[in-house]
């Protein structure tokens, strides 16, 4: 019974169904399940597998968010009850789209798809000066993720870069970089740890960088 109430949970985030997870979640606490179960046993799982289908082009943008969306809100009833046990998000990610630049629609998709996976995300919006990212890594974040989709905003990027390294903090964060205009030698150019072209591959990145296994206990490659 267990079991299945697990893949009820589960099919519900794989299928977007953002009215019917709250439902599902209680359901599944009503019948015994801990939350760390139905996190690591149907949660994270099925946000792994929308991220698969995604990169298959099985599935697009806004079923990815649908899905996301999902998790967020099982994550909202799940969360007080995870705390409560002592389970701790895997690592804390800053995200930002950098200074300059105002459009945030793929930054915030990423910031879903990585508290999906498992992630603490502080998302600290648009326009991000360097300072408040500094500040970020000094208060704990394991990895930064920078955001930019236009030509002429993409060089804050290393600005960001700079800034930490004159802050001795570039050791302590690994800094992913994403957006329409940037790739990976752009990101190899400037020195950032990695590239990810979708809020699919950022999760996975984030668990790269960090050393990360993945929910079913396989080294994130």
């Amino acid at each position: 019974m267990n079991a299945k109430q697990l893949e009820t949970v589960r099919e519900t985030v794989i299928q977007g169904r953002v009215s019917e997870i709250g439902r599902a979640v209680q359901a599944a606490l009503d019948m015994g399940l801990g939350a760390e179960e139905i996190l690591q046993g149907a949660l994270l799982p099925a946000m792994d597998e929308v991220g698969r289908r995604f990169e298959c082009e099985q599935i697009f943008v806004p079923e990815m968010m649908a899905s996301a969306k999902a998790m967020q809100t099982s994550l909202k009833v799940l969360r007080p009850l995870l705390l409560q046990s002592g389970v701790e998000p895997m690592a804390k990610v800053v995200l930002g789209t950098v200074q300059g630049d105002m459009h945030d629609i793929g930054k915030n998709l990423v910031g879903l798809m990585l508290e999906g996976g498992g992630f603490q995300v502080i998302d600290l919006g648009t326009n991000v000066d360097p300072g408040r990212i500094v500040q970020a890594v000094q208060e704990g974040a394991a990895i930064v993720g920078l955001s930019a989709l236009l030509t002429t905003t993409m060089t804050s990027m290393p600005a960001v870069l700079r800034s930490l390294e004159a802050a001795g903090l570039r050791e302590q964060a690994k800094v992913i970089v994403g957006g329409a205009p940037i790739n990976q030698a752009y990101a190899d150019e400037i020195g950032a740890d990695g590239y990810a072209p979708d809020a699919s591959r950022a999760v996975k990145l984030a668990r790269k960088l960090l050393g990360m296994s993945d929910p079913t206990g396989q080294a994130s490659r």
